[in-house]
């Protein structure tokens, strides 16, 4: 099995900076794309921003300038540095991987517990 574990959600106020980590652990054989998914109350969960193996980033218009994505491949960790929060970025955070497991199988999704942010006024 793989598990995905975040940290650095928090409360915040607004202008303020967060950075989120999520570290992946188990049986591994390599991770394609990772990335950062939030939903917030009522809304469905929308993409925030997701990074390729070799380092292709792609990001919400929303959170454009203001958040960046990073990864350290040889701790299977993926970061959300998140600078001049608004209120509207409140939202659980979810860390989504697509792990391949070994050199044969299929590749698979899996998703952390997901982090609150909370940004105030």
């Amino acid at each position: 099995q793989v598990q995905l574990v975040e940290s650095g959600g928090g409360m915040v106020q607004a202008g303020g900076s967060l950075r989120l980590s999520c570290a992946a652990s188990g049986t591994i054989f390599s991770i394609n794309a990772m990335g950062w998914y939030r939903q917030a109350p009522g809304k469905q969960r929308e993409l925030v921003a997701a990074i390729t193996s070799g380092g292709n980033t792609n990001y919400a218009d929303s959170v454009k300038g203001r958040f960046t994505i990073s990864r350290d491949n040889a701790k299977n960790t993926v970061y959300l540095q998140m600078s001049s929060l608004k209120p509207e970025d409140t939202a659980v955070y979810y860390c989504n991987a697509d792990v391949y497991r070994s050199y044969w199988s299929r590749r698979e999704s899996y998703w952390g517990q997901g982090t609150q942010v909370t940004v105030s006024s």
